[in-house]
């Protein structure tokens, strides 16, 4: 519940953020006719979400067995994928984001009322995508627990709230640390996935050495215990894995981790030369 929750709080702010800069671009444009267009793209975003998670994970829970292992660890890359992509694409797009989309809505209210839905159906429903396919990815191995889910809309709750005090100015928050350090939060989870999906690959049959542990602690770390639980739920761990999930792991956070902690290269701003006064 506290990871998927974590997750809920920075998928849902960073949507909350994109629609925000939206309403903000109109309420000062003297536009408020166009907000109901933006709440309409809003609000079909939300719904396909909706959609989307209910399919994929009524599609995940009917099947048992080998097959299961195989889905599961298919949906737990594809996780990984995303979740990679998207902390890696923020590190760089954070603070053109605002410019970006006011340039969009800007084009937008020149062609009409179908192009302010769409703008705003495709920015919050790329996010809710995001969140749909990593929640499954990384709530694979509650076996059909309830926690993930709650964490994920109780996080969402959390978001939503943040984002009307920020709009209202009642809070105000450091998007660059905060962005940072959630995603290296994110990048720990990612490496959990990553080791779980291919454990449950190997399972399936597709990839070999499953057999092949690397170490095993089962007699010292009890999986069963708070601390297990908590660890397990984040990150993924378990006390005997295999050489293939502890070489993923490590090698995942030494590529993905220097790529994300790095500052993103800024672009030297160039000045117009000044005109010379003309010789008298």
């Amino acid at each position: 519940m506290v990871g998927s929750g974590l997750i809920g709080v920075r998928e849902g702010l960073e949507t909350g953020i994109v629609v925000m800069i939206l309403v903000a671009f109109l309420v000062k444009s003297d536009r408020r006719d166009a907000l109901k267009w933006v709440w309409t793209g809003v609000s079909a975003a939300v719904g396909m979400v909706a959609v989307v998670f209910a399919v994929i994970h009524l599609g995940t829970s009917t099947v048992t067995g080998l097959t299961a292992e195989i889905i599961a660890g298919i949906a737990s890359l594809i996780a990984v994928a995303i979740v990679t992509g998207m902390v890696l694409w923020m590190r760089s797009a954070a603070a053109s984001i605002s410019g970006t989309l006011k340039a969009g809505m800007a084009r937008a209210l020149d062609v009409g009322p179908v192009a302010v839905t769409s703008l705003a159906f495709l920015a919050v429903g790329r996010e809710g995508i995001e969140t749909a396919l990593l929640m499954v990815g990384y709530a694979e191995n509650t076996n059909g627990s309830s926690w993930p889910l709650l964490g994920l809309l109780a996080g969402i709750a959390v978001a939503a709230f943040l984002t009307v005090l920020l709009y209202f100015g009642a809070v105000r928050i450091d998007f660059a640390r905060f962005f940072r350090w959630t995603g290296v939060f994110l990048v720990f989870v990612a490496a959990g996935i990553l080791a779980y999906g291919l454990r449950a690959l190997q399972i399936g049959g597709i990839l070999p050495g499953g057999s092949a542990t690397a170490f095993d602690i089962s007699d010292t770390w009890d999986a069963g215990s708070w601390y297990g639980t908590v660890v397990a739920g984040i990150f993924n761990f378990r006390p005997e894995p295999t050489v293939l999930q502890v070489a993923a792991w490590v090698l995942y956070l030494v590529v993905v981790l220097p790529l994300f902690l790095r500052r993103p290269k800024t672009v030297p701003r160039v000045t117009a030369p000044q005109p010379q006064p003309a010789a008298s």
